[in-house]
């Protein structure tokens, strides 16, 4: 241990880290301006070209950047075997549902199998993965220890959930306090002498359970709050009242209540998702997880519902919605980023597409829709201008982009489904909430 935290303090410690994507280029990025030398490893061959080339597909990461470090500090590669080579092993994989929606440990599991013969003493291996308590414990460290290491001894095994938030321009990766924790001591002293030096804030945890509940609490917290929020907004407009209204006059209180604003549902990779790793578990222990299952229930009906306000004005202002064009205004889950992770938009296009004639999207962050594992046809966004909105029957605003000209919006469509209260008063006859 000490060996590995001296090479950590004169930073000649090779950094190694598995997933090139929203958490791992940022973090990278992180090692790279304190001096740290990075290898990443990724699977899709265009993330790889592309960095290679020094050209960035992360909003937030310059590519001039990129092309600072690349083949002088930082390299990327496909060869797994090139493992061997690094003293940490950060794995920032994706940690999805299956059909069943039971958590899918694929990609971390099979990619620990994967590495397993290149493993080599001193190395640390860190998990940043959102899991179910007990993953690093109770899976990762019995493979690890079969290969023959003692853990905390010769290999030291660390969980830390990753924060990142894309698109929020108020904190970077080096401004998030870290929550590390360690398999044992001595796992904790390596993780937390790693981070210290690229993290203002360390927060230890006295145990990986800790840390792994400790992720989850964080997104569960927002899913069941949103949850909360879409009922209110339902109830609301039943007893026609505008929940917008409601929620400002409520964020005056200066204590006791922090605002979460309802929406078409819920989107990213943590919070559609997370909940579902925890009522796993918990099941597992004969625990039932009636209100965080109620809160996903409620989450994943709104989409739905926007598709019901949508057909219902259509068929209010007597179109007929088997010729009917629509526009969706944002695909990305949330405003201001390119990540379209578990959107809501594109439920919504998928069910619209069931009773329109056409459905179209414009996004000034995704130019062109790529294919999803549930939609598979490919199209490009439309441009926001005046000609364009008169085409369509019906404009819902989904996600609600700095970038996009409300007002012209306001000015050139017949009519809006605002599902995101960018319309604060309803001062025209052709918008509508959602």
């Amino acid at each position: 241990m000490k060996e590995v935290i001296y090479k950590i303090n004169n930073r000649t410690l090779k950094i190694g880290i598995i997933g090139l994507g929203y958490v791992g280029i940022p973090l990278a990025s992180e090692f790279l301006e304190n001096g740290f030398k990075v290898l990443g490893f990724d699977t899709d061959e265009e993330k790889i070209n592309s960095l290679k080339k020094g050209i960035s597909y992360i909003s937030h990461i310059s590519s001039d950047f990129l092309r600072e470090h690349m083949n002088v500090n930082f390299d990327v590669s496909k060869d797994i075997s090139m493992i061997k080579n690094v003293d940490v092993i950060i794995l920032c994989l994706p940690t999805p549902l299956d059909k069943k929606n039971n958590p899918n440990m694929e990609f971390v599991f099979g990619t620990i199998k994967s590495i397993s013969p290149f493993l080599v003493k001193n190395q640390t291996i860190i998990l940043e993965s959102t899991t179910y308590p007990g993953t690093t414990s109770e899976e990762i460290y019995p493979m690890i220890r079969k290969l023959g290491f003692n853990v905390g001894k010769d290999f030291f095994l660390v969980y830390s959930p990753e924060r990142e938030d894309p698109g929020n321009k108020d904190f970077k990766t080096s401004e998030i306090p870290k929550i590390v924790s360690g398999h044992t001591s001595n796992c904790l002293k390596v993780g937390t002498s790693i981070y210290e030096k690229i993290v203002n804030e360390i927060v230890e945890v006295s145990s990986t359970q800790t840390a792994e509940l400790t992720k989850l609490l964080e997104n569960i917290h927002r899913a069941v709050n949103i949850g909360l929020v879409n009922e209110m907004k339902i109830i609301s407009a039943g007893l026609g009242i505008d929940i917008y209204e409601v929620i400002d006059a409520a964020s005056t209180k200066p204590f006791g209540f922090t605002p979460y604003y309802p929406g078409p549902g819920i989107g990213g990779h943590c919070i559609p998702i997370d909940p579902f790793y925890l009522t796993w578990k918990a099941k597992q222990k004969g625990i039932e997880t009636q209100f965080i299952e109620l809160a996903g229930f409620i989450n994943n009906q709104m989409p739905l519902r926007v598709v019901e306000e949508a057909l219902n004005l259509l068929k209010k202002n007597n179109l007929n919605q088997n010729k009917s064009k629509i526009l969706i205004l944002g695909l990305a889950y949330k405003k201001d980023v390119d990540d379209m992770r578990e959107s809501p938009s594109i439920r919504i296009m998928e069910e619209l597409e069931r009773f329109v004639l056409k459905v179209d999207y414009s996004d000034p962050f995704i130019p062109n829709m790529p294919k999803t594992r549930r939609y598979k046809r490919p199209k490009q966004s439309i441009e926001v201008i005046k000609d364009n909105l008169r085409e369509y029957d019906l404009v819902i605003i989904a996600t609600d982009h700095s970038e996009f000209n409300y007002s012209l919006i306001k000015e050139s469509s017949s009519m809006i489904l605002d599902t995101r209260g960018v319309y604060r008063s309803i001062d025209a006859n052709n918008i509508f909430r959602a």
